[in-house]
């Protein structure tokens, strides 16, 4: 069995041993998190076929999308909290088992409900698997310099498996039926399994916060309710349900906090929001993960139904913003060290902000030469994303890095949700706008449904349009958070967090 690191050991102290694992360890990190990642990609691709097989209609469809992200969003916090107490290297373990077997759960599938079932226990795995992975590298790299450094090639396998995840899909589809989406992810578990339990340390917490059922009831209705909420605002469902659930979700939580902080150990540490460095963490990880996952949810539509693009190729296409992932995170620790984390942060954001916005000024007709440029931009940008992760689990003290990991998961997935659910609303208005008058229902509805139809050629540039308002919008937003990081980090603050 792989041998604890001590809280508080620092490189100096680690043994050949255990330094040459660690690294080891953080490829089976790295790799969980992709397949986890992809996974919430693959589906995009994978749905048509899997609607058409198993005659989904439009609710079964949307719990079909929706659940994986509601259940994974409720368990994060009490799950983390569990896994403090209970070893952190075994709740990993656990959740790679529970992934597997949910997807195996594929071939059997005869109905939409079965697959809404499939994704729920997904959902389960995830939540136990993604924060799971960042308790887990503060403890394989108890010095700040190398945690920075983790963390960046973690946020680089998060931007790639953002981006892959519809190549695989296209792929696996233009083979396979729609189970292999799900079907891939069995062999890639085992072998995570395999090396998680001969690489990676067990890891808990000195002073676990309690893990109370009134508090567990209060995370899980309030975080299940305001993603409801958020996703079905986006989709434009106005009603009284919407409403209802945005405003039960924003009680339940406000419950939640008030009764964590009236707790000596709390299952979450919300304390921890009353530094600014970790708040300023917190804010880059929520906007990086909003403009994102908008881009890639607008950009594949784009790419697919304006260019005319497979899902393979349009998957393809989205590689600039992978590359990019891939150089600024892990290069972002180094260059923060010599010119200052705050300096390097703001400038990831800012470069962000600078891809977002070349969509919006890219000539019309968009040429893809434009858009492969503001997707490198964007990749490159998300160097901000790793350092963010560095002060996240920095700031916190190493009893609450379950805390500090469910939060920073927390903001990926609420970012993912407010991205589709918000900037996608923006894009829909602005594509509604500029069709034609009397265009139909269909049309206004999605840009399928004006393919084919007199209305084609304005409904595409309308698309188009509204493309790069989306790039605007989070441009701007990305740019006042870069202001507000700006303000708030110290100027002297590095990467552990710390003066």
């Amino acid at each position: 069995m792989t041998p604890p690191i001590p809280a508080d050991a620092t490189a100096a102290t680690l043994t050949e041993r255990q330094s040459r694992l660690r690294w080891g360890g953080l490829a089976v990190l790295a790799a969980s998190l992709l397949v986890v990642v992809m996974d919430m990609t693959v589906l995009n691709v994978a749905l048509p076929d899997l609607t058409e097989d198993l005659h989904a209609g439009g609710l079964a469809q949307l719990w079909i999308v929706d659940v994986y992200s509601l259940v994974l969003a409720g368990l994060l916090v009490p799950l983390a909290a569990v896994a403090d107490r209970w070893g952190r290297r075994r709740m990993l373990l656990t959740g790679f088992v529970i992934f597997a077997l949910a997807s195996l759960g594929a071939l059997v599938a005869q109905s939409p409900g079965d697959v809404i079932v499939v994704r729920a226990v997904l959902g389960i795995g995830g939540a136990m698997i993604m924060p799971a992975t960042l308790s887990l590298i503060r403890a394989l790299f108890p010095d700040a310099r190398e945690r920075a450094f983790a963390l960046g090639l973690w946020a680089a396998t998060a931007a790639v498996g953002g981006a892959v995840g519809p190549i695989v899909g296209g792929a696996l589809l233009s083979a396979f039926s729609w189970h292999a989406a799900f079907l891939v992810n069995v062999p890639l578990m085992v072998a995570a399994l395999v090396a998680g339990l001969l690489l990676l340390p067990e890891s808990r917490s000195e002073r676990p916060g309690r893990v109370d059922a009134i508090g567990v009831l209060l995370s899980v209705g309030g975080m299940v309710a305001a993603v409801y909420g958020i996703k079905h605002l986006g989709k434009g469902d106005l009603d009284a349900v919407t409403f209802v659930a945005l405003a039960v979700g924003a009680a339940l939580l406000t419950a939640f906090v008030r009764r964590c902080l009236a707790q000596p150990e709390p299952m979450l540490a919300v304390r921890l929001f009353g530094n600014p460095v970790f708040r300023s963490g917190v804010i880059t990880a929520l906007v990086s993960s909003t403009v994102v996952m908008a881009l890639l949810f607008v950009g594949s539509q784009w790419l697919q139904l304006v260019q005319g693009w497979t899902p393979l190729v349009a998957g393809v296409a989205l590689l600039p913003m992978a590359l990019g992932g891939l150089i600024g995170p892990p290069l972002a620790p180094a260059i923060a060290a010599r010119i200052g984390a705050r300096t390097v942060i703001v400038a990831g954001l800012v470069v962000l902000a600078a891809g977002l916005l070349t969509l919006w000024l890219l000539p019309r007709p968009m040429p893809y030469a434009g858009v492969a440029v503001a997707l490198l931009l964007v990749g490159f940008g998300s160097a901000a994303l790793g350092l963010a992760s560095a002060l996240i689990m920095g700031a916190a003290p190493a009893h609450q890095a379950g805390s500090a990991a469910a939060v920073e998961e927390m903001s990926y997935e609420v970012g993912g949700v407010l991205g589709i659910a918000v900037l996608g609303s923006i894009a829909g208005l602005v594509y509604r706008q500029g069709l034609p008058a009397g265009a139909g229902h269909a049309a206004e509805e999605s840009l399928t449904g004006a393919l084919g139809t007199p209305v084609e050629p304005a409904a595409l540039a309308s698309y188009t349009d509204a493309f790069g308002a989306v790039g605007l919008v989070g441009a701007v937003v990305t740019l006042l958070v870069a202001f507000l990081v700006w303000r708030q980090l110290p100027k002297d603050v590095d990467v552990s967090g710390g003066h």
